[in-house]
C-alpha cells in the first residue's frame, strides 16, 4: 500500500493495540490513524471463525465507506472479512454480508442500532472496539447511542477511542468505558496541520462571488478546492453560481442520497472535479488526498470546526492552503482563530474585487 515507515501515531498506537490494552488516541484526520488500528486489528482476529470479532464507529456514511475501504486494503491476504453499515443503503445487502460471515464492521450507530434491535446482529462475541471521531460523533449527539450499544458488548472487551479534540464529554466517556486506557497525543489540542498557509481576506457579502472568482482565474494557483457554506440552501446557491459561470462545481450535503453523494466523492477523490461545495457534515473525517486549497466560503461557527475543516488540505506531509472570507460581523470569531494560531493566519489584500 506504499507505507514504507510508520507515521507518528503509527509508530504509537500499534504496539499497545497488539499488547491488548485500551487506548484513547488525540490525533487529526489525515495522520494515518486507520491504519494505526486497521493494521494490529487484521493481524489480531481469527480468520477461521465467523463471529464478528471487531466494531469499529464512525460519524457518517462517508467515513464508514472510506474506514471499511481502508481496512479491507489491509486485510486483504489476511482472510478478514469486512463490511460497512449504514442508513441509506439498503437492509438486505448488509444482511447478506452478515450471513457469509463478516469478522469486522464499520458502522454509524443508527443504522447498527437498527440491526440490533431486529436481531439481525449480534455483539457478544466482540472482541474490539473503535470509536473513531468521537468529538464529532457526540457533535451530531450519538453520545446516548454509543452508550447503548457499549452496554451490549462484552466486558472483556478492548476499547480504543479516537478524537481530534478532547471535551469534557469525551474524557468521561473513556473513564466509563474504557479499562486503565493509555493516552497517547499525537499533534496538539485542536492544532492545525502544519504545512496548511492559512490566509484571510476581509470581504464584504456582497463581493465573496467576485473574490471566489478571481482566486480561482489565478492561472495553475488553485489546482482542486473545497469549499465551505454554513447551510445546504448556501452550498445550493453557490453550487449553481459557479456552474453558471463554467466552472466544475459539484455540491454535497446531508440532503442528497448515498449515491449522489458517493458520485461526487468519487469525481473529486480522482481529481476529474476541481471545485467541491460543501457543508460540515461532509467535512468531518473525509480522506481527500490533495485538495489545494480550502476555503471557508462562511466563517466556521467556532475554533474546532475551523481546524477540522482545514484539516483536509495539506494531508500527509503535502503542502496546502486555507482561505477564509471575513465580513463585518466575522471579527468575533475570527479573533478567537487568531488567538490560537497566532502569526500562522496572515491577512492578504486581492486588487481590485470587482470584477
Amino acid at each position: 500500500m506504499g507505507y514504507s515507515e510508520p507515521t507518528p501515531i503509527q509508530e504509537e498506537v500499534i504496539p499497545l493495540v497488539q499488547a491488548g490494552r485500551d487506548l484513547v488516541g488525540q490525533a487529526q484526520t489525515g495522520t494515518g490513524k486507520t491504519a494505526s488500528f486497521g493494521i494490529p486489528l487484521v493481524e489480531m482476529l481469527n480468520p477461521k471463525s465467523k463471529d464478528l470479532q471487531a466494531l469499529i464507529l464512525v460519524p457518517t456514511r462517508e467515513l464508514a465507506m472510506q474506514v471499511r475501504e481502508e481496512i479491507s486494503r489491509l486485510g486483504r491476504f489476511c482472510g478478514i472479512q469486512s463490511v460497512a453499515v449504514y442508513g441509506g443503503q439498503a437492509m438486505s445487502r448488509q444482511l447478506t454480508a452478515f450471513q457469509r460471515g463478516v469478522h469486522i464492521i464499520v458502522a454509524t450507530p443508527g443504522r447498527l442500532m437498527d440491526h440490533m434491535e431486529r436481531g439481525t446482529l449480534r455483539l457478544d462475541r466482540l472482541r474490539v472496539v473503535v470509536l473513531d471521531e468521537a468529538d464529532q460523533m457526540l457533535d451530531i449527539g450519538f453520545a446516548p447511542d454509543i452508550e447503548y450499544i457499549l452496554r451490549h458488548t462484552p466486558r472483556s472487551r478492548q476499547t480504543l477511542l479516537f478524537s481530534a479534540t478532547m471535551p469534557g464529554p469525551i474524557r468521561r466517556l473513556a473513564n466509563r468505558y474504557l479499562q486503565g486506557p493509555s493516552w497517547i497525543r499525537v499533534g496538539g489540542d485542536a492544532e492545525p496541520v502544519e504545512q496548511v498557509n492559512q490566509i484571510y481576506y476581509e470581504v464584504s457579502e456582497r463581493e465573496r462571488p467576485a473574490l471566489l472568482e478571481k482566486l480561482l482565474e489565478d492561472p495553475g494557483h488553485i489546482t482542486q478546492a473545497l469549499i465551505f457554506r454554513r447551510t445546504k440552501v448556501g452550498v445550493d446557491r453557490l453550487e449553481s453560481h459557479l456552474r453558471r459561470r463554467g466552472y466544475d462545481a459539484q455540491a454535497i450535503h446531508g440532503d442528497m442520497t448515498q449515491a449522489q453523494r458517493n458520485a461526487v466523492m468519487g469525481r473529486f477523490r480522482t481529481k476529474d472535479l476541481r471545485i467541491l461545495v460543501a457543508t460540515n457534515v461532509a467535512a468531518r473525517g473525509l480522506d481527500i488526498p490533495a485538495v489545494s486549497h480550502v476555503i471557508n466560503y462562511d466563517m466556521p461557527d467556532n475554533l474546532e470546526e475551523y481546524v477540522h475543516r482545514i484539516g483536509r488540505t495539506a494531508r500527509m506531509g503535502r503542502p496546502g492552503v486555507a482561505i477564509i472570507f471575513v465580513s463585518e460581523w466575522d471579527f468575533p470569531t475570527l479573533d478567537v482563530i487568531q488567538a490560537h494560531v497566532g502569526e500562522d493566519l496572515k491577512q492578504e489584500q486581492l486588487v481590485p474585487v470587482h470584477s
